[in-house]
């Protein structure tokens, strides 16, 4: 079995009231940097919920754990990290230029390379897709590693999953510090993703937005989809007058980072099978902060 599947945590109650990073300092063996690792690395619970801002308030009578789980060396992949794993799902960081599932021959997929590591790990188990990010999209993602667990996933997504977010790099300076967009979302026979005011016989769509920097030629906005459509941020985005950088699909050709400037970098939803509170970031690409200093 797989490393992460045997996680122990060592049990402690806070006396004081102090901040957590304070804490684990005084009271964790190991250097300042191995201490923020496992924080950084979601191997810290605070009243049994995953903490990773080292800022966190403590309060007397709170009950942290910390991971003894040895970081997986099982698993190394350009395009996959493992960020967390039980027995009934796994939570990756995809990279970007790989797509979630399989689509025609012999295409470098995500569940193809779970399947492999499981295989070499010796668990007797496949990735279940859950929900898809485009190729070129990077970000977090939850793989089930059974059928039931796939299905609970799946009949209660909008309940289960209670906060999704995502983070772009838009072309041009966009004034507005943040607001709403929505429309009717459809396909045309060649895929293309077209969206209407009005209803035209597709699905509706709604996207929050808030803008976090600017620069002259760049903005770095946070996203949150009330609706999760195919493309639906990229489209809405373009709708805007400012496209996600390095679109080729929805953009106007500018790429100063040689990529999509697409990150889904926040995933909190419930655990179906435990109940517990699952919540997980994942770093900001530094290109896309390069250009909103």
């Amino acid at each position: 079995m797989s490393q992460y599947n045997e996680q122990r945590y060592d049990r402690m109650e806070v006396m004081e009231p102090m901040p957590l990073l304070q804490y684990l300092l005084a009271f964790m063996p190991g250097s300042k940097s191995k201490i923020k690792a496992t924080l950084k690395g979601h191997g810290i619970k605070v009243n049994g919920k995953v903490i990773t801002r080292f800022d966190y308030p403590l309060r007397q009578g709170m009950v942290i754990e910390i991971s003894k789980t040895k970081k997986n060396d099982q698993f190394k992949s350009r395009y996959v990290k493992i960020v967390y794993e039980d027995q009934y799902l796994i939570i990756i960081d995809k990279n970007v230029g790989i797509l979630s599932m399989a689509a025609g021959h012999k295409s470098l997929n995500v569940k193809a390379v779970l399947d492999d590591y499981f295989l070499q790990t010796h668990q007797k188990c496949t990735a279940h897709v859950v929900h898809r990010l485009d190729r070129d999209t990077s970000g977090l993602m939850i793989y089930a590693k059974d059928k039931q667990t796939e299905q609970m996933l799946e009949e209660d997504w909008h309940n289960t999953v209670y906060d999704r977010r995502y983070m772009a790099l838009l072309s041009g300076r966009v004034e507005q510090d943040g607001g709403t967009m929505s429309s009717w979302l459809k396909d045309n026979s060649a895929y293309i993703t077209y969206s209407s005011p009005v209803d035209n016989g597709g699905k509706y769509a709604v996207t929050h937005f808030h803008v976090l920097r600017r620069s002259e030629n760049y903005t770095l906005a946070e996203f949150k989809l009330e609706t999760g459509r195919k493309n639906q941020i990229r489209v809405h985005c373009a709708d805007m007058g400012h496209p996600v950088c390095g679109d080729v699909k929805y953009g106007n050709g500018d790429d100063p980072c040689g990529r999509l400037c697409l990150h889904a970098y926040m995933l909190c939803f419930t655990h179906p099978v435990t109940g517990e509170p699952m919540e997980f970031e994942s770093p900001v690409p530094g290109a896309f902060l390069h250009f909103v200093k």
